[in-house]
């Protein structure tokens, strides 16, 4: 599938959303409605959408189906980045990966800095590779998304992007129907 976007023309790759939350609804998951939209301006398909609450269990069941779902690219977690109480992203999704992308935290809290200046350092941003399926975590805010996303994201998931991106590491995408 092609795909013609403001980020160029690439590969079109199928992405699962996953909102980490104990309090959003599909009507106020703002975040996971950006990367949604987002994603599909891009030129992406959407798999699936999905909340669950700031469980580690619950999050590495979702995330274990999907990453065994060879349809499934890419998945992006958004929430459960912070040091509340209940924030546990990193620990749930850490065990999964079989590489880790090191420099996606890095470079997601060097852009929000910029942004929302030493409040960035709360950030457990993290991303990896699990059975050949990206995975970017980031935090619950739908500006922090909106960073990940057109601040590295975008660009890493267009397979036209020069001189690198994640694209050719992905296994290939079964038939949707």
């Amino acid at each position: 599938m092609s795909a013609s976007s403001a980020s160029g023309p690439g590969i079109g790759l199928s992405i699962a959303v996953l909102t980490v939350s104990d309090t959003r609804t599909p009507d106020t998951d703002t975040s996971g409605q950006y990367l949604v939209q987002a994603l599909e301006a891009a030129g992406h398909s959407c798999f699936a959408h999905n909340i669950v609450p700031d469980d580690i269990y619950q999050i590495r069941a979702l995330l274990s189906v999907w990453i065994a779902e060879p349809a499934v690219q890419v998945v992006l977690v958004t929430g459960g980045t912070g040091f509340s109480g209940r924030d546990s992203t990193p620990e749930a999704v850490a065990p999964l990966f079989d590489k880790s992308i090191e420099g996606f935290g890095e470079v997601f809290r060097a852009l929000s800095f910029a942004e929302i200046g030493s409040s960035t350092v709360q950030s457990r941003a993290l991303g990896g590779l699990a059975n050949n399926t990206l995975i970017f975590c980031m935090p619950g805010s739908t500006g922090a998304c909106r960073t990940a996303w057109t601040g590295i994201i975008r660009e890493q998931l267009d397979s036209d992007h020069r001189p690198c991106n994640f694209v050719g590491v992905l296994r290939a995408r079964a038939t949707l129907s």
